[in-house]
């Protein structure tokens, strides 16, 4: 076997598809620019680091279920009180992940907890975590079946895998006593070991709407706030000024203006 096959064979079985792809083009570079064999090395490895952290990031947005389109660069962050300016991206570097602390999102329906929450997480996902989006819904759905089929614990290890767990629209999910249970089952085996954002749009006082237990309403907004960053959004909502928007621009194309409507 030739020399180049054998290196070939050795960087694939090595799982090295960039050193594989890089090392003719990289050696040639290097002859022109002096670098010396360590120069090399490091570049062609530093190459490879990076090819994987991107596949890596790739994956981790394919596996998230983040929303389309709902990024930090698509939010309308002048809409927001200078706090939540202030602590979005802090929040978006990940140190409340390291901590294993909660961010918990309240405000009325259409003022943007679910942008903002899905923005953090696509942020913490380009940077390497594992994320996952669902709605209060799926999420206890999910989890009622497994139960049905005698494997929750296997699924809520499965869901432990991801570092931050982000759970849309709380204050929708139904007052179900098996549902309740499940859902808090999910937040006490999550508490002090891994993340949870959550939007609501009901403050903790009718929380027993929620969980339909005073206890049990009790006991999961100890554990959630326990260790947790508090966002409330006011403001308008975004959808009814988008909707004004829209139709305030339809009415002046509808609309001729003096100066140029026929027959003046």
């Amino acid at each position: 076997m030739q020399p180049r096959a054998s290196l070939d064979l050795l960087l694939k079985t090595l799982r090295l598809p960039t050193f594989q792809s890089q090392h003719d083009g990289l050696a040639r570079c290097g002859e022109r620019e002096g670098w010396s064999f360590d120069d090399y090395l490091y570049h062609l490895a530093e190459m490879e680091l990076e090819d994987r952290r991107q596949r890596r990031v790739e994956r981790l947005l394919k596996t998230s279920g983040l929303p389309f389109g709902k990024t930090m660069a698509t939010l309308e962050m002048k809409r927001f009180s200078t706090t939540i300016r202030r602590l979005a991206p802090t929040l978006a570097e990940g140190g409340f992940v390291d901590r294993a602390e909660n961010v918990l999102l309240f405000g009325l329906p259409g003022r943007g907890k679910t942008h903002l929450a899905a923005a953090i997480g696509h942020e913490l996902a380009l940077g390497g975590r594992a994320v996952l989006f669902t709605t209060t819904s799926s999420l206890v759905q999910k989890l009622l079946v497994a139960k049905r089929d005698l494997r929750l614990d296997a699924e809520l290890r499965m869901l432990d895998r991801f570092e931050v767990v982000i759970i849309d629209d709380l204050g929708y999910v139904q007052k179900d006593q098996q549902e309740m249970e499940v859902l808090f089952t999910f937040l006490g085996e999550r508490y002090e070991r891994r993340s949870v954002m959550i939007t609501c749009n009901l403050v903790f006082s009718q929380w027993d709407r929620i969980f339909n237990d005073t206890m049990m309403t009790a006991c999961a907004i100890e554990r959630l706030v326990h260790h947790a960053t508090i966002l409330e959004l006011g403001g308008s909502s975004f959808r009814t000024d988008e909707a004004k928007r829209r139709n305030t621009g339809m009415t002046a194309l509808e609309e001729p203006s003096a100066s140029t409507a026929p027959g003046i």
